[in-house]
């Protein structure tokens, strides 16, 4: 869920079926690569003719990345950051917000019974810890990726909260499967990540409005947790190459 950030944290250390920006949802072709190629390599000397050579964009699957998985409830954004994190060719770390948010032990705000200050400030707590972990493991070369629901109707206190905390180089991408793929796989669930029907209808409603706003989105419905990490790996290969404006 989206609640206010904290004071703002030193600098960071360092950096499908798809929509991208300005599609709607049924538009969920492949992507293109952006126009014009790479970018020169700063100071990279002229080749004869005096064209620059380029500098490929960097390999999703090897570069340290921050990836931020933004989704609904039963979107299967744990699932997809934990298989993404463990098959990757370099060290990767999942960040849970919820797994973080979970280390309150005694007087634990329960989601399943509304927001109060105290759910509030368990939240914002939770996302500066997950904030100060994920630039601690850029800081020592490890890639980090972090899952949360952060509405698209408060941009400053989501987005824009965890670009202070982790830093500009962010990746995020949306996983939106349809309603009643989230309702299904939401039942499945046990304890108190089991929302009701109509809190996880209003949730996904909410994330609708990802649609058109720059960020690429993962209808991963008919898709598995391996082929959605799949089609993640060519989601951030483009992201990187043409980062999205957020």
């Amino acid at each position: 869920m989206q609640h206010a950030v904290g004071s703002e944290l030193p600098p960071p250390h360092g950096p499908g079926r798809t929509a991208w920006a300005g599609q709607a949802p049924e538009a969920t072709g492949q992507m293109p690569l952006p126009q014009g190629g790479p970018v020169p390599a700063p100071g990279a000397p002229p080749a004869p003719g005096g064209v620059h050579p380029v500098a490929p964009p960097p390999d999703p699957r090897t570069a340290v990345l921050a990836v931020l998985l933004i989704g609904p409830a039963g979107a299967g954004k744990t699932s997809v950051a934990k298989y993404w994190a463990d098959h990757r060719r370099v060290p990767t770390a999942h960040v849970s917000l919820d797994d973080v948010r979970e280390w309150v032990r005694s007087g634990f705000a329960d989601p399943q019974t509304g927001w109060n200050e105290q759910s509030e400030t368990q939240y914002r707590l939770a996302r500066r810890t997950c904030g100060f972990a994920a630039r601690n493991f850029l800081a020592n070369g490890i890639s980090c990726v972090i899952d949360d629901a952060v509405f698209p109707d408060r941009p400053v206190l989501g987005l824009g909260g965890w670009k202070r905390h982790v830093g500009p180089g962010l990746l995020p991408v949306v996983l939106l499967p349809g309603l009643e793929v989230v309702l299904e796989r939401n039942a499945r669930r046990s304890g108190n990540r089991r929302l009701t029907d109509e809190e996880v209808a209003r949730i996904h409603g909410r994330m609708a409005g990802w649609y058109g706003s720059g960020l690429p989105i993962i209808d991963n419905s008919q898709m598995d947790v391996p082929t959605t990490a799949r089609l993640l790996d060519e989601v951030l290969a483009r992201s990187l190459a043409a980062p999205p404006q957020w």
